[in-house]
């Protein structure tokens, strides 16, 4: 915020921000985020594991220095918005697990996905707003792709839940119980796709509200527990082992 306060002010969504206003000061509002990452990706690092606190000071760089000022420069700021968006469960991942393992990609990779829907429809109602700020969204300057972006990504969900099971990281049940609201959202996709209008835009940005906190829950709910994982190398290590011993004198 510190760096876009002159575009801020010049949109009804963030015209009344704190910045803005001027209720605090540019410096304060440097001191309180540097109060605040510094001590954080320390307590990361220190307290957690050096993966989990490298991957939040990444995080911090993506955003500030490359996501913030290609909002003015490019419509592949959603992009790189989207990584940014998706680190943080990776992260959470790599705390309780110490590795940046398939499990993680794929917590990533919903999470990656996942925001082109939310995002897309969200600016799809804010386009003049957008416009008046001077930022670069796919919705102000190329509708049609983000219209089809916004699809295309409603129906990667679908695979990525395909692709737990087989990553060994859900049982099969949930692709399953995941696919009606997988494919709800990715009706809901198909409408903003069609129509362009405020109304589909809406239907899908208020979807994808419930629909990642129910997915994630379908996907822990089903998660492989760490005994089944353990069972399965287990079993797979003994036929290795009795293989060694036919092959044996």
């Amino acid at each position: 915020q510190f760096f876009e306060v002159p575009f801020d002010s010049n949109m009804n969504r963030t015209k009344n921000r704190p910045l803005v206003r001027g209720q605090i000061s540019p410096l304060l509002a440097v001191c309180f985020a540097a109060s605040c990452g510094v001590p954080g990706i320390a307590l990361l690092t220190l307290g957690v594991n050096p993966l989990t606190g490298a991957l939040g000071a990444f995080n911090i760089f993506l955003y500030t220095c490359c996501y913030t000022p290609m909002k003015r420069m490019s419509i592949a700021n959603t992009w790189v918005g989207a990584v940014v968006g998706a680190i943080p469960p990776v992260m959470g991942w790599t705390a309780a697990t110490g590795s940046l393992d398939a499990g993680a990609l794929l917590l990533g990779g919903i999470l990656y996905s996942w925001q082109f829907p939310h995002f897309n429809a969200l600016s799809w109602g804010l386009r003049e707003d957008y416009s008046r700020g001077g930022y670069c969204m796919m919705s102000v300057t190329h509708p049609g792709l983000c219209r089809r972006v916004a699809l295309r990504h409603c129906l990667a969900l679908i695979g990525l839940s395909t692709v737990a099971p087989v990553l060994d990281i859900t049982t099969w049940t949930f692709p399953i119980i995941s696919l009606p609201i997988n494919l709800y959202i990715s009706y809901l996709g198909f409408r903003f796709y069609r129509d362009a209008d405020r109304s589909s835009s809406r239907k899908l940005f208020f979807c994808s509200l419930w629909h990642l906190p129910m997915l994630l829950l379908v996907m822990f709910t089903c998660k492989k527990s760490f005994l089944e994982k353990e069972n399965k190398g287990d079993l797979l290590g003994g036929n290795h082992g009795r293989a060694m011993e036919i092959r044996l004198p």
